[in-house]
């Protein structure tokens, strides 16, 4: 059989389609819900309808990816019976754990209040209501982190025991599963992630509407929430990229070596800007580097040692027995930068446009025309900066939406094929974590379908997010501006049922 063709190389083909097209609406709800809670919060506390109109836009893009995520979610849970039988056998008993906590505790939490607050806009006072989509949030955040976990102990398993009579993983400290260092850190680098995300789509949407003079209220606030939290989320993202660094140079060297393509350990270590070289020889012909940063960002000093991958592989082979350890060097030393780089180039979008909306230059102004007013914006109170700029900026700012979502992608893929040939880093290899029933046409097929399905899935989302993206912000209705003042709404409507608000 072609090894390209092998049942386990299609498994994993599928789990990496199917997880990275998944993971693209993932931060988008973590953040969504959050800032989405954020203007609502603004509204009650201020009575201001652009605040009200920001929400029920922001509101509507996030259900529409909730929507697709959870759809997309349930495909995972179905590929661990399908294709990863004896992977879902030896560790079920500890991955199932948090899994469980996450469908029980997180998402059933999670669903609960988005009922309440998509039904309850004319039926729940002001405060309950805004108390409804903050639990949302929380019920984000918290999902995210119990999946994280699960993932967190296939980095670094914790917390368990191999029963050599059953053949199986067991768990002994669920505690320590959920709060271990690595838990810990890709929950920090994670979510920070999803905040960088949430702003820069914030800001790409904002800056095509005001690109064309819409919208200017509501999407002046969207611009200017969604900047702020793309560069706080952008300091946050690296500062938790450097903790999780550290904590991946102590756990898995290989994976810190096949970042850099670091072939022989150095000291110091240089940090590789590009890298090309002979994976079979083990070398790099071409490198350019800046000396002693690899170092710093492994040890928090310059001058220290930092194993490379021929080193790691030989003390591999001599604690786990014969084999090639390495990864996929190519995929894991430009994943790393791809993630790096485009996140780092939304972070200084961010920047740049909170630089250029100062001092409250971006003002809505009507110039009369006739008996009409028509709306003009005032783009540079400030004149030393040229106007020049303005229109090349809005076009970054749209594009720079997609930039995160990459470098998402990006950040999974070195994060899984980095670990390989682990699935659960030294305890089990992945080609035994394949079900061994499955033949190649039958992993093929499955894969081919629901590729499919994703594209069409994503065709659907791309049509209904442009379509509610340019409608803009809704208009308010008497109900939107009068919400009721105790549960129930109105006793007149006693018996209205709950209307869908959107």
């Amino acid at each position: 059989m072609d090894l390209a063709l092998a049942p386990e190389t299609l498994a994993r083909w599928q789990f990496g389609i199917t997880t990275v097209y998944h993971f693209l609406f993932v931060p988008l709800t973590i953040s969504l819900a959050a800032l989405t809670a954020g203007l609502q919060t603004a509204w009650v506390r201020t009575e201001k309808e652009k605040y009200l109109r920001a929400t029920k836009f922001w509101g509507k893009l996030f259900l529409i990816n909730i929507a697709m995520g959870v759809v997309t979610g349930i495909v995972q849970e179905f590929q661990f019976g399908m294709n990863w039988s004896d992977y879902s056998r030896f560790v079920g008993d500890i991955f199932g754990a948090p899994l469980a906590f996450e469908a029980l505790i997180a998402f059933f939490f999670e669903s609960t209040f988005i009922g309440l607050w998509i039904f309850g806009w004319d039926k729940l006072p002001k405060k309950i209501h805004l108390a409804c989509i903050w639990m949302v949030s929380i019920g984000t955040i918290l999902s995210a982190y119990f999946i994280l976990a699960a993932n967190s102990w296939m980095q670094h398993p914790v917390g368990y025991k191999i029963d050599k009579v059953k053949g199986r993983a067991e768990l002994t400290d669920f505690w320590a599963v959920l709060t271990q260092n690595t838990a810990l850190s890709q929950a920090f680098h994670t979510l920070s992630a999803a905040f960088l995300t949430g702003g820069a789509f914030m800001v790409g949407i904002a800056a095509y509407h005001l690109a064309r003079k819409k919208h200017i209220g509501e999407m002046k606030t969207s611009l200017r929430l969604g900047l702020v939290t793309v560069v706080i989320a952008g300091l946050l993202t690296a500062i938790s990229g450097d903790t999780l660094g550290k904590v991946m140079f102590k756990q898995q060297p290989m994976k810190m070596a096949a970042a850099e393509a670091l072939w022989d350990g150095q000291k110091p270590a240089p940090f590789s800007i590009f890298a090309y070289g002979d994976v079979e020889k083990g070398h790099n012909s071409v490198a350019i580097e800046i000396p002693g940063l690899l170092s710093f960002l492994a040890n928090d000093d310059f001058t220290s040692y930092v194993p490379g991958i021929n080193d790691v592989n030989k003390a591999e082979q001599q604690k786990f027995g014969p084999g090639d350890y390495r990864p996929s060097i190519p995929v894991a030393f430009w994943g790393f930068r791809w993630m790096i780089g485009f996140g780092m180039s939304s972070f200084a979008i961010g920047l740049a446009g909170l630089w250029l909306t100062r001092k409250k230059f971006m003002l809505p102004k009507h110039l009369r025309v006739g008996e009409d007013e028509v709306p003009h914006l005032v783009l540079f109170k400030n004149k030393a900066l040229s106007p020049k700029l303005t229109p090349w900026y809005w076009r970054i700012a749209t594009w720079t939406l997609a930039f995160p979502l990459i470098a998402n992608s990006w950040g999974w893929i070195f994060t899984e094929m980095g670990r390989q040939p682990w699935v659960v880093y030294g305890v089990l290899q992945t080609r035994h974590a394949v079900s061994p029933g499955v033949s190649q046409g039958e992993v093929l097929t499955s894969m081919i379908v629901f590729t499919s399905l994703y594209a069409i899935l994503a065709v659907v989302e791309v049509k209904l997010l442009a379509k509610y993206v340019k409608a803009g912000p809704p208009e308010l209705t008497e109900a939107d501006l009068n919400p009721p003042t105790k549960i129930g709404g109105d006793t007149r409507d006693a018996d209205k049922p709950m209307a869908f608000s959107y």
